[in-house]
C-alpha cells in the first residue's frame, strides 16, 4: 500500500511539473507490461537505417500470424497498454542475419535482449524535469521474457550456416545466463519479469520447419528437450522473484512446424494474463 501512495504522489508531482504539457496533464499513469524476445513475442524483424532488415523484412506467415505481445494487448484482462520491443528471429545476442548458402552475413541483424531491455525501459522511464539525469520511476510492473533463437537451428550463430555447429552444454549455460540477465536487472527496478517454458517436442516439428526455412541443421528431440529442460530449470532455481507460466498448453502451430496458431497464442495471453492480474492482486 505504501508503494502504491508514493507512487500517487510522484504522479501528482510529475504532472504538475509539465501542467503545461496535455499529454501528462490530462491523464493518469497507468503501469505498462514491457515485452522482449523473439517471433513468439513479435511477427517482424527489425529494419536498420537504410532499411535493411533480415529476410528482406517479411514478417511471420507474411502477416498473417498473432504475435504474444499483440495478443496481450487484445485481452480484456488487461488494459492493453503493452510496449514491445521484440524482434523476429532475435537470439539473446546481437547477430547479423545468415541466409542459407551465404558466405558473409549481414548487413541486416537483430537485437540482442540486453538492447531490446534497454529500449523497452526507456518507453516508460519517467525521469525529474528538473533533472533528467534522476530517475523517479519505471512507469511498469511486469516484463514478458520471451523465448530465443539461441542454439535452436544453424542460422542462429550470426555466421555463415555451414560453420555452425550445435551448442554443448557451456553455450546452452551461456544462453540461459543470457536469458536470466533482464530477469535480474528488472527485478532490481521494481519490475517482475515473467517466463514460459518451451512447447515440448512432441508439440512441433523441428524438422518441417528445417526444410521450410533452409537451415542446414536443426535440434533433434533429445538436444531440444536438454535445452528445454536446462533453461527451464536454471530460471526457475536463479530468478525466485519471477512469474512462470506453463502458457504454451494444448500447443498447435501454424503449419510451419514452430509458430503457435492465432488460438494457441489467445490462450497463451491468457494465461499470462490471469498470472499478472492475480500477482498484482497480491502485492
Amino acid at each position: 500500500m505504501r508503494n502504491k501512495t508514493m507512487r500517487t504522489v510522484w504522479i501528482l508531482l510529475f504532472t504538475f511539473c509539465l501542467a503545461w504539457s496535455p499529454a501528462w496533464a490530462a491523464q493518469a499513469l497507468s503501469p505498462a507490461t514491457l515485452v522482449i524476445g523473439a517471433s513468439f513475442e513479435n511477427a517482424v524483424t527489425p529494419f536498420n537505417d537504410k532499411l535493411e532488415a533480415p529476410l528482406g523484412g517479411i514478417s511471420v506467415n507474411a502477416g498473417s500470424y498473432l504475435s504474444l505481445g499483440n495478443a496481450l494487448a487484445r485481452t480484456p484482462l488487461l488494459d492493453g497498454f503493452i510496449i514491445n520491443e521484440a524482434q523476429a528471429g532475435a537470439t539473446t545476442f546481437d547477430r547479423l542475419n545468415c541466409d542459407p548458402g551465404q558466405k558473409a552475413c549481414g548487413p541486416a541483424g537483430w537485437q540482442g535482449f540486453d538492447k531490446q531491455f534497454v529500449k523497452a525501459l526507456a518507453r516508460v522511464t519517467v525521469r525529474n524535469p528538473a533533472d533528467p539525469a534522476q530517475v523517479l520511476f519505471y512507469n511498469a510492473d511486469y516484463i514478458l521474457v520471451g523465448m530465443a533463437n539461441d542454439c535452436l537451428h544453424s542460422a542462429a550463430f550470426g555466421i555463415p550456416q555451414d560453420q555452425s555447429t550445435k551448442c554443448g552444454t557451456t553455450e546452452l549455460n551461456a544462453f540461459a545466463d543470457r536469458l536470466i540477465a533482464p530477469g535480474k536487472a528488472a527485478l532490481s527496478m521494481g519490475i517482475t519479469p515473467i517466463y514460459y517454458r518451451m512447447p515440448a517436442y512432441n508439440e512441433i516439428n523441428l524438422p518441417l520447419m528445417a526444410s521450410l526455412y533452409g537451415f542446414s541443421w536443426i535440434l533433434n528431440e533429445q538436444e531440444y528437450t536438454e535445452m528445454r529442460d536446462l533453461v527451464w530449470t536454471r530460471l526457475q532455481n536463479e530468478l525466485p522473484g519471477a512469474l512462470f507460466v506453463d502458457a504454451w498448453e494444448n500447443y498447435t502451430n501454424i503449419g510451419d512446424g514452430l509458430h503457435p496458431s492465432p488460438k494457441t497464442v489467445e490462450q497463451a495471453a491468457h494465461r499470462i494474463a490471469q498470472a499478472i492480474k492475480i500477482d498484482r492482486a497480491l502485492k
